[in-house]
């Protein structure tokens, strides 16, 4: 019996630590990978999806830094150019459509001008 609570109280342990958040620098994969369901937005002005507003929620949430949040508009920036159909108009009012604030959603944002 023993041994069998040693073993239960190693598989918990385990579990927590795979499923702790682990501190993850932000990077232009990160930030495109989470606002790819966002695309058709972009192109159309079609209703955002639950997983682009998601997306743009966990990009946020993971940039703390002034300088996570010069990354993030940064690789907005470079992203926009390689999508294709991009409309910044569209851009620019995903976040409004989420029901978030983030003014750095634009091609003509300074990102070097941002600080929080």
């Amino acid at each position: 019996m023993a041994g069998l609570v040693k073993v239960a109280c190693v598989v918990v342990m385990c579990v927590a630590l795979v499923g702790a958040p682990l501190a993850e620098a932000i990077t232009c994969g990160l930030v495109t990978s989470n606002l790819a369901p966002c695309l058709a937005y972009i192109q159309t002005g079609a209703p955002p999806s639950p997983g682009c507003c998601n997306g743009i929620r966990s990009i946020i949430q993971a940039a703390s830094t002034t300088a996570d949040k010069q990354t993030v508009c940064n690789c907005l920036k470079s992203s926009a150019g390689q999508a294709p159909g991009y409309n910044d108009r569209n851009a620019r009012a995903i976040p409004g459509a989420c029901g978030i604030n983030v003014p750095y959603f634009s091609t003509s944002t300074n990102c070097a001008r941002i600080r929080f």
